[in-house]
């Protein structure tokens, strides 16, 4: 393997995003119902994908997404993960005590609620596939 490489532009930004759940019907109410997202597409058992600003957060059954394509015009490999993953969806600081009543309003637990030694602020919770979840500031990866 050489060192060198060709020269290219480094991707602007996180196109999408995946975690793991064997539960989509679970998994539909939560990002959707409870934090709100949009739904763009569900198949099936397999997957439920929604809309988050510019991205796209896919969420997989892992049981079927290491089965092989089953359609030969979209042959995305099989692929998964297994055990706990993690997502955080950006949230304005000034939204995040709203956020924290309706998630208890919905009966989500907070798995904690902190700031960053720069002043952002994180609340944790866990979707129905056991994936942390954190609402995030925006300010924590600020430049």
């Amino acid at each position: 393997m050489t060192d060198e490489l060709p020269p290219a532009d480094p991707p602007p930004h996180l196109l999408e995003a995946a975690v793991y759940c064997t539960d989509l019907d679970a998994a539909e109410d939560f990002y959707g119902r409870v934090l709100g997202l949009k739904r763009l597409l569900r198949v099936k058992n397999r997957h439920v994908f929604f809309r988050v600003g510019p991205g796209v957060l896919l969420v997989f059954n892992p049981d079927e997404t290491v089965k092989p394509p089953g359609n030969p015009d979209l042959p995305v490999p099989p692929h998964g993960a297994r055990g706990e993953g993690h997502v955080c969806l950006a949230m304005p600081g000034a939204a995040l005590d709203p956020w924290r009543h309706r998630l208890e309003a919905a009966g989500v637990e907070i798995e904690a609620d902190f700031e960053w030694p720069n002043g952002a602020r994180s609340i944790y919770v866990r979707d129905p596939g056991g994936n942390s979840v954190e609402l995030a500031d925006p300010a924590l990866w600020a430049r």
